[in-house]
């Protein structure tokens, strides 16, 4: 009878060591419950690229989140903004054979904050955010498919993810 009691002590004792599983936190107040994202700034001539990664955000958010994405900035309790610096596009594997060029690495330059609208209070912020993404050249001159609109669209969707969950997940 001892040895369970003894054992039952260690279990509570064990279970109960103050340690928790991290990024669970969400950093947004309860007071939030809409989200507006406008276009991003872009710097570069890549024009597209605000819109496509705005509203790949604001998918992420909608899909995955307590919270609802709306248009307008006057009736969003925060605003999800954000400036693409600069994207770069370089060589990034080649052909041993040919020397050819066979793969780019598009790498993407931004900044974002999520700001309480009422408060104006940084609820989140990263101000030098860079993420890369790879896509194929065709070797081939009759089988060119241009690979960098796919590339720039999984680009958009791994930084929403990474974005909503660094923000939900207190990251």
């Amino acid at each position: 009878m001892r040895f369970w009691w003894g054992l039952s002590a260690a279990v509570v004792f064990l279970s109960s060591c103050g340690y928790h599983a991290g990024g669970k936190a969400d950093l947004v107040p309860t007071g939030v419950q809409t989200i507006a994202i406008p276009a991003f700034t872009c710097y570069t001539t890549d024009y597209k690229a605000g819109d496509l990664l705005a509203n790949s955000i604001g998918h992420e958010f909608t899909e995955r989140t307590r919270f609802r994405v709306v248009s307008d900035l006057s009736t969003a309790d925060a605003v999800l903004s954000g400036s693409i610096n600069r994207i770069i596009r370089a060589p990034s594997l080649s052909d041993p054979t040919t020397g050819k060029i066979s793969t780019v690495a598009i790498i993407m330059i931004m900044s974002i904050n999520l700001t309480e609208r009422a408060s104006g209070k940084v609820l989140y912020s990263r101000p030098a955010l860079t993420i890369k993404e790879n896509y194929e050249i065709a070797s081939d001159p009759h089988q060119i498919f241009d690979e960098s609109g796919p590339a720039m669209q999984r680009l958009s969707q791994n930084l929403a993810r990474d974005i909503v969950t660094s923000v939900v997940e207190n990251f």
